[in-house]
C-alpha cells in the first residue's frame, strides 16, 4: 500500500485540496433563511392587531366627543372652589389615593415605587420561556385571575375602612404625625400589596409569576382607585352612590 493510499482521511497534508468545515445533523438546504431561535415575526399579524386598536380607539373618541357635551363653563372665581374638585380622569387614582394617607407618601413615593417596578420588569424576568404568549402558561393565568379577585375586593373593603375609620384622623395628636400619617398608611398598604406575594412564595414561583402577581395588583389596584374617585366622590369628596349624589352632581360630567 502507497503513502497515499495510507494517508488519514483528515490529516494535515500540503498536498489536500479539500477541508471540514462543518458536520450538521439536518440538510444544509434547512439552514438557508433560518432566523434566529426563540423569535416571533411582528409584521403582518402584531402589525396588524395594533393598527385595529389603534382605529378602534380613535373610533371611540370620536363617538364619545359626539355624545358627550362639553361647553365652556364661566371664568373660574378664585373666591369659590367648585365642589367637587376633581382631577381629570387620568389622575383621579392619585387624587383617590391622597385622600389615605400624606401627599409625600400617596402622590409622590408609591407612584414612584411603581414606577420603578415597570421599568424594572425587564431585569427582574429574564427568561425567554413563554415569551409572546399572555400569561406564559395556564399557572400564569390562574395566578393573574386569583391577585385580580384579590385586588378587587381588598382595595374597595381597605378604601371603605379607611373612610369610615380614618386611623389617620384618629391618631392625630396622639402621635408623632409622620407615624399617623405616613408609617402606617404605608404599611397597611405594604401589607396588602404583598399578601399575595407571600402566598405565591410557599409554592417556589419563577420570577415570571412573581412579575405577573405584583403588575396585576398594581394594575387592577389602580382601576379600583380611579374609579372609586371618578364614580363614587362627590361634593366634599365624601363616598356616594353614583345615583344618590347630593346637589344634582353628575360624576360623568366631570369627563
Amino acid at each position: 500500500m502507497t503513502e497515499k493510499q495510507t494517508e488519514a482521511p483528515f490529516s494535515r497534508s500540503s498536498k489536500k485540496t479539500y477541508s471540514l468545515v462543518e458536520l450538521v445533523h439536518r440538510a444544509p438546504s434547512q439552514l438557508v433563511d433560518h432566523g434566529p431561535d426563540n423569535t416571533v415575526f411582528a409584521f403582518p399579524l402584531v402589525a396588524l392587531i395594533e393598527l385595529l386598536l389603534t382605529i378602534g380607539i380613535i373610533l371611540a373618541l370620536l363617538l364619545m366627543s359626539l355624545g358627550v357635551n362639553a361647553p365652556l363653563e364661566e371664568i373660574a372665581n378664585p373666591n369659590q372652589t367648585t365642589d367637587p374638585a376633581k382631577a381629570p380622569w387620568y389622575f383621579m387614582g392619585l387624587q383617590e389615593m391622597l385622600e389615605h394617607g400624606h401627599p409625600t407618601l400617596m402622590a409622590v413615593a408609591m407612584p414612584t415605587l411603581m414606577v420603578l417596578f415597570v421599568i424594572a420588569i425587564p431585569y427582574l424576568d429574564q427568561s425567554r420561556e413563554g415569551a409572546g404568549r399572555w400569561f406564559t402558561s395556564k399557572r400564569g393565568k390562574r395566578i393573574s385571575l386569583f391577585t385580580a379577585l384579590y385586588a378587587l375586593l381588598i382595595m374597595p373593603a381597605y378604601i371603605l375602612f379607611d373612610n369610615f375609620v380614618p386611623l389617620r384622623e384618629i391618631l392625630r395628636g396622639v402621635v408623632p404625625d409622620f407615624v399617623a400619617q405616613v408609617l402606617i398608611p404605608g404599611a397597611i398598604m405594604a401589607v396588602i400589596v404583598a399578601a399575595p406575594l407571600l402566598v405565591l412564595w410557599r409554592s417556589k414561583p419563577t420570577p415570571r409569576e412573581v412579575v405577573l402577581a405584583a403588575f396585576t395588583m398594581l394594575f387592577v389596584s389602580a382601576v379600583v382607585f380611579t374609579l372609586t374617585g371618578f364614580l363614587f366622590r362627590g361634593p366634599g369628596f365624601e363616598l356616594y352612590w353614583p345615583w344618590d349624589m347630593p346637589g344634582g352632581y353628575n360624576p360623568f360630567q366631570n369627563l
